[in-house]
């Protein structure tokens, strides 16, 4: 009797979780405030995008990279048709999510202007339309839809999860637990609060991932660790951003060894919050090696093996990642 084995959705297909090796779990290719694209001083000169970012992919499998998880959602500046392309340029599996937020970012397209004030979609509208993407294929607007999305992706407001973005999470949860493909909640004010909000959708907490965990404000809260308790996956996904916000490489890297020290090392996961191409924004050009190339060593001089190192980069992600 065979034994099926699991299977990840990229942009060409699904494929077997065990030939995605080194995987970044949350970067970002094209970026595109929406709307910019219609703005007279932006140009996007699709050949110079695809240049750029397969030069970037390139360096990236050079220094051991396998696979990108773009984890911006729907309305960012995703591109199906170029990352399709750069797929088979490259080698560099990528993986493309659905899921949107947070409110501000999300237009008037998702209220019920029929009441008064507006109210938000319910989130069986928003569990449909993230659940189709991932059933039916991806968007490309006007045209069709083409491929599974491999993640859900969504974003809560930084000051604290509103209605619409409470709304939009539920969804999303009900999304990855009738189609088996994971959820990123990149949290609003309090970590633990928002995964909670997600584990109310009855979403078993290892199909979770809840990221920006190493902003200042969730480590001074000891959110890393009690996420982690939970069972969710703890995301340090700004690897390489030291500013007010954020801890610096070094703090991260203590913090990486204090739960892998705790017995969390198959809760972590690492990336650099990269963004490949950006439109009407400044973006964040960090290389998507970074994680490799930079911040593992000071991982291995932290003292971690390179089995937890290899757990933390390969075996995490190709968990979570692994359709269910």
């Amino acid at each position: 009797m065979s034994v099926k084995s699991d299977t990840v959705n990229t942009v060409l297909g699904p494929v077997p979780a065990d030939e995605l090796g080194v995987v970044s779990v949350h970067e970002t290719l094209l970026s595109v405030v929406p709307g910019a694209e219609y703005a007279f001083d932006i140009t996007i000169d699709r050949a110079e995008v695809f240049e750029t970012l397969a030069a970037k992919l390139k360096d990236f499998r050079a220094h051991g990279g396998g696979t990108i998880v773009d984890s911006a959602g729907m309305f960012h500046g995703r591109d199906v048709r170029l990352y399709e392309a750069l797929s088979r340029t490259t080698g560099v599996h990528i993986v493309a999510s659905t899921g949107q937020g947070p409110e501000e970012l999300l237009g008037g397209y998702f209220l019920t202007p029929q009441t008064d004030p507006p109210t938000p979609w319910p989130a069986e509208k928003f569990a449909d339309l993230f659940t189709r993407e991932v059933t039916e294929g991806m968007v490309v607007p006007r045209v069709e839809r083409r491929g599974a999305a491999g993640l859900v992706a969504t974003v809560a407001t930084l000051g604290g999860m509103t209605a619409t973005d409470e709304s939009l999470v539920r969804g999303a949860a009900r999304t990855a637990l009738t189609t088996g493909v994971a959820l990123s909640v990149r949290y609003g004010d309090d970590a633990v609060h928002d995964l909670g909000i997600v584990l109310d959708e009855e979403l078993p907490a290892d199909r979770v991932v809840v990221a920006g965990l190493d902003r200042k404000d969730a480590v001074a809260a000891g959110a890393p660790l009690e996420i982690a308790r939970r069972g969710a996956y703890v995301a340090l996904d700004h690897v390489g951003m030291e500013d007010e916000a954020h801890l610096t490489d070094a703090d991260r890297a203590s913090l990486v060894s204090d739960l892998v020290g705790a017995g969390f090392g198959d809760r972590i996961l690492l990336s650099g919050n990269a963004t490949g191409v950006a439109k009407g924004h400044p973006g964040n050009d960090l290389p998507y090696s970074y994680v490799l190339t930079t911040f593992a060593p000071l991982l291995e001089a932290q003292g971690l093996s390179d089995e937890d190192v290899r757990r933390i980069l390969v075996e995490n992600p190709r968990a979570l990642l692994s359709v269910r």
